[in-house]
């Protein structure tokens, strides 16, 4: 296949500050980020690029394709870029900290890129808050429901089914259950990988049974084993109550 332009660190690089400097005239740095620029780009890898402006009215999230390559690009003043970084660190899958730290600053202000980068490296390293008794209870019982579905009679299609809900849901307890952050997609294997080779494995195994050979045990099993340090499977005495102000008047 052909080789597409952008697809080294440094074209992306100069694609990147190419649209820094006439699509986001006036902002103050960017952090220019991805797969890419970690030099572990596909042909379908797109750039990232975290925009930050003195001011703005409104953060967005805009895409675009530039010389044939995709980037997504974050545009925020430091006030709005704030609220999304404390809501990363809420939901415990950091996202555009993740963005920060790896990408490479341009613009006019490398000391403040670099002086942000510091502190948001800092809030990376010392990990997620620990899952809430609510929220954690929450994915037991979410969990527990989806392993019942499992073992009743299903056809492939709807094993299927709750098989994909069921992964993202076993791979959230499993990392913040460990004090991980946590991740989605191709992240999801990453990250078990990065933190015990073994986990990612029965990961691995038990859903590749499923999928591809329609056995459920394993990942029964596997969920079993992750849910039983939180307390087991959880259905009876569940509760959770709506706040008094969700009403229709």
């Amino acid at each position: 296949m052909m080789k597409r332009t952008g697809s080294t660190p440094a074209e992306a690089l100069s694609i990147a500050k190419a649209v820094f400097h006439t699509r986001y005239a006036g902002a103050t740095f960017a952090y220019a980020a991805g797969s890419i620029m970690r030099g572990e780009g596909t042909y379908l890898s797109d750039i990232d690029l975290v925009v930050v402006f003195d001011r703005l009215d409104a953060a967005r999230r805009e895409s675009f394709i530039v010389d044939g390559v995709p980037i997504e690009a974050f545009v925020h003043d430091p006030e709005t870029l704030a609220w999304f970084v404390d809501e990363d660190v809420a939901r415990g899958r950091p996202s555009i900290l993740n963005m920060i730290v790896e990408g490479t600053a341009i613009g006019r202000d490398q000391d403040r890129a670099e002086t942000l980068r510091a502190n948001i490296s800092a809030r990376l390293a010392s990990g997620p808050m620990p899952l809430s008794a609510t929220a954690l209870n929450a994915l037991r019982y979410e969990i527990t429901d989806a392993v019942d579905d499992l073992r009743g009679d299903r056809t492939p299609s709807e094993a299927m089914a709750i098989g994909a809900m069921l992964h993202a849901k076993l791979v959230e307890i499993a990392l913040r259950g460990r004090g991980h952050w946590n991740g989605t997609g191709k992240w999801a294997p990453r990250l078990l990988a990065r933190i015990d080779a073994g986990l990612a494995s029965r990961f691995d195994s038990a859903f590749r049974a499923l999928f591809a050979d329609g056995d459920h045990g394993p990942v029964i099993a596997l969920a079993e084993a992750e849910l039983a340090p939180h307390g087991g499977a959880l259905f009876d005495g569940d509760r959770r109550d709506a706040p008094a102000l969700w009403r229709v008047i």
